[in-house]
């Protein structure tokens, strides 16, 4: 196996560019490849990102490779996701969870074990949910706090999901189940660190804001999952039958998604 660390440190004595440069990029990557094939030996090309979190360098270098894969994970927790953009010999809803040790990476085969460590059982402003890495189902805890704010504006801080999304989740809150949040300050965090993109957590997401704001916990043994539309409906995601029949796999008795409930008002606490 060849491995490069990184591209963007290569550069070929034909090109007079810096390395890191898109045409030093490029024309690296294609002296690389085709040394690869020649002597039938993989390779691995290891890239920067940028802070968007696309790969950083021309885009060219993505058509040119077989496989691109991500590697993600907040540095302050041990998980880390393995996700495949592109793959030209096979599928790509596939997410590879490893930890990091003092080896290394080590696989994970029970993810929700980790990320619900040290979950304090029937406090208010807690909500499990489970969203879709790949074709696995992943249970995950969501926390909100809801304090009075000392500002005119209102703060709306996020971490693990979109600062849009969780405006947006305010918002259908406000408008449909008339709570005060345009006089609260609103936290929500995704414990183990992860970064949540599935639209199936919107409703793990209200749930704990609402469980705040009425400080009362949710159900015991309850997991919870769907989209939120504007004007108040829960709507199904991919793989509601898988993500239902893991719930009821792993002892949740009490379930709130578009299947139990069609609307926000539905659901009473």
């Amino acid at each position: 196996v060849f491995i490069v660390d990184s591209i963007q440190s290569v550069y070929s004595r034909e090109n007079p560019t810096t390395p890191g440069s898109p045409s030093q990029v490029r024309d690296s990557a294609s002296i690389l490849i085709q040394a690869a094939k020649e002597h039938s030996t993989p390779l691995i090309i290891v890239g920067h990102v940028t802070k968007e979190g696309s790969i950083a360098g021309p885009k060219m270098l993505e058509h040119m490779v077989d496989v691109v894969m991500e590697l993600s994970g907040d540095r302050q927790y041990q998980l880390r996701l393995l996700r495949t953009i592109k793959n030209r010999f096979g599928p790509t809803d596939e997410t590879g969870i490893f930890t990091m040790g003092n080896g290394g990476l080590e696989e994970v085969t029970d993810p929700g074990k980790i990320l619900l460590e040290g979950r304090l059982e029937n406090s208010p402003g807690s909500a499990l949910t489970m969203i879709m890495e790949g074709t696995r189902p992943l249970t995950v805890e969501i926390q909100a706090l809801i304090v009075p704010t000392t500002i005119p504006v209102p703060r709306r801080i996020a971490k693990g999901i979109s600062g849009n999304r969780l405006q947006l989740i305010c918002a259908i809150l406000t408008r449909h189940l008339h709570l005060p949040l345009g006089e609260k300050d609103v936290f929500v965090n995704v414990t183990g660190g992860m970064d949540i993109k599935d639209p199936g957590a919107d409703l793990g997401v209200a749930l704990a804001i609402l469980s705040s704001v009425k400080n009362k916990a949710l159900p015991a043994k309850s997991i919870c999952f769907g989209e939120l539309g504007l004007l108040g409906e829960i709507r199904n995601v991919a793989f509601t039958d898988k993500m239902a029949k893991e719930a009821k796999k792993l002892g949740y008795t009490s379930l709130y998604s578009p299947s139990t409930h069609h609307t926000l008002k539905s659901i009473t606490l």
